[in-house]
C-alpha cells in the first residue's frame, strides 16, 4: 500500500490552491458583473464555502474549544482573510483584467517583507532595499500602463482595488499562522469564514437577492461551481493545510505560480493578451520578489508574531 507522506500532500494542496487562484481570474469576470454583482457573488461564496465547512466539521466532529487569547486573532483573520480579502478582490477583478491582477497579487511577499521591517525591527539589507524598489516598480509600471482588454472597464481603480486585497491577504498570512500551530485547518477556515461571512453579509445581501438564476447559461453555472467549490471552499482549505505542514515561506511561494497559470488560462478563455510592459512589470516584481527572500528564511516571520 502507498503511503503518501503529509508534506508530499501539502505541497499537491499548495499547488492546486495556486491553480484554483489562478483559474478564479477568470471564472470571476466570466460572470461577474455580467450575471452576479461583485458584493453578491462574494456573499454567495463565503456562505456556502461556510456552510461545507461547518459540515466537514460536523461529520469529523474535531475539537472546537478555542483558547480565549487567540479569539481576538480569528476576529482579525476573518475581517483581512475573508471580508476585505474577498470583496476588494472580486470588485477589483471585474474593472482589471486577470493577468493585470495576477501579476499585482506577486507583490504579497513583497508586502510581507515591509510588514517585517515595519513591525519586527528587521534589518534592512541591500537585497532587500533593491527588492522592495525593483518590485514597487514593477506595480508602477504596471498600474500606468492602460489596459486595453475590454474586460477592464476602470483598470486603475480595479488594480488599486487588488492591491489593497494584496494588502490584506499579506496580513491575513502572517496571523493566521500562529493558529495552525494550535488547531486543525479545519478547525481554523471554518471559524474565520464564519467570522467574514457575517461581516460581509450587510455589504452583499442587497446584490444577492437581485440573482436571477433562470438567466444563467450553462457556462455561468459552471463558473459560478468553480469560484465556490475551487477557487474559495478547496482552495482555502488546502492553502491553510500547507501553512499547517510546510510553513508559511514555502506556501507563500508557490504564489509565483499564479501568474503563470492565469495567464494561460485569461488567453484561453478571455482572448487577454500579454504585451512588453506587462512582461517588463512581470521581471521587476519577480526579481524583487526573488531579492527580498534571498539568504531569508520567511518562516520566522509568522513565529515572531505569535510570541
Amino acid at each position: 500500500m502507498l503511503i503518501v507522506k503529509n508534506t508530499t500532500k501539502a505541497h499537491l494542496a499548495v499547488l492546486l490552491t495556486n491553480l484554483f487562484f489562478a483559474a478564479n481570474y477568470t471564472f470571476v469576470k466570466m460572470i461577474s458583473p455580467s450575471v452576479i454583482k461583485p458584493f453578491g457573488l462574494n456573499l454567495l461564496r463565503v456562505f456556502i464555502s461556510m456552510v461545507l465547512f461547518w459540515l466537514l466539521w460536523w461529520l469529523g466532529k474535531t475539537p472546537t474549544r478555542i483558547q480565549s487569547k487567540d479569539i481576538g486573532r480569528f476576529i482579525l483573520c476573518g475581517i483581512t482573510g475573508v471580508a476585505i480579502n474577498q470583496m476588494f478582490f472580486v470588485k477589483g477583478l471585474t474593472m482589471t483584467s486577470g493577468i493585470h491582477a495576477s501579476l499585482l497579487m506577486l507583490t504579497t511577499p513583497l508586502l510581507i517583507t515591509l510588514f517585517a521591517l515595519w513591525v519586527l525591527k528587521e534589518s534592512m539589507t541591500f537585497a532587500k532595499a533593491g527588492g522592495l524598489l525593483l518590485g514597487i516598480s514593477g506595480a508602477v509600471i504596471l498600474i500606468a500602463t492602460k489596459e486595453t482588454s475590454p474586460h477592464a472597464t476602470n483598470y486603475l481603480w480595479g488594480d488599486l482595488l487588488i492591491l489593497t486585497n494584496a494588502i490584506s491577504y499579506s496580513i491575513y498570512f502572517i496571523l493566521v499562522k500562529p493558529l495552525m500551530q494550535r488547531y486543525s485547518p479545519m478547525q481554523v477556515v471554518r471559524w474565520i469564514f464564519t467570522i467574514g461571512f457575517f461581516i460581509i453579509l450587510p455589504f452583499g445581501w442587497n446584490e444577492t437577492t437581485q440573482i436571477n438564476f433562470g438567466s444563467f447559461e450553462y457556462k455561468h453555472i459552471i463558473a459560478l461551481a468553480c469560484v465556490i467549490l475551487n477557487g474559495t471552499f478547496l482552495a482555502y482549505y488546502f492553502n491553510a493545510y500547507g501553512i499547517q505542514h510546510l510553513g508559511a515561506g514555502i506556501t507563500g511561494s508557490y504564489i509565483y505560480l499564479q501568474p503563470v497559470f492565469a495567464a494561460i488560462i485569461a488567453a484561453l478563455f478571455l482572448n487577454e493578451s500579454l504585451t512588453w510592459q506587462k512582461l517588463l512589470a512581470a521581471f521587476f516584481i519577480f526579481s524583487g520578489v526573488y531579492l527580498v527572500s534571498f539568504k531569508k528564511n520567511v518562516q520566522k516571520v509568522p513565529t515572531s508574531f505569535a510570541s
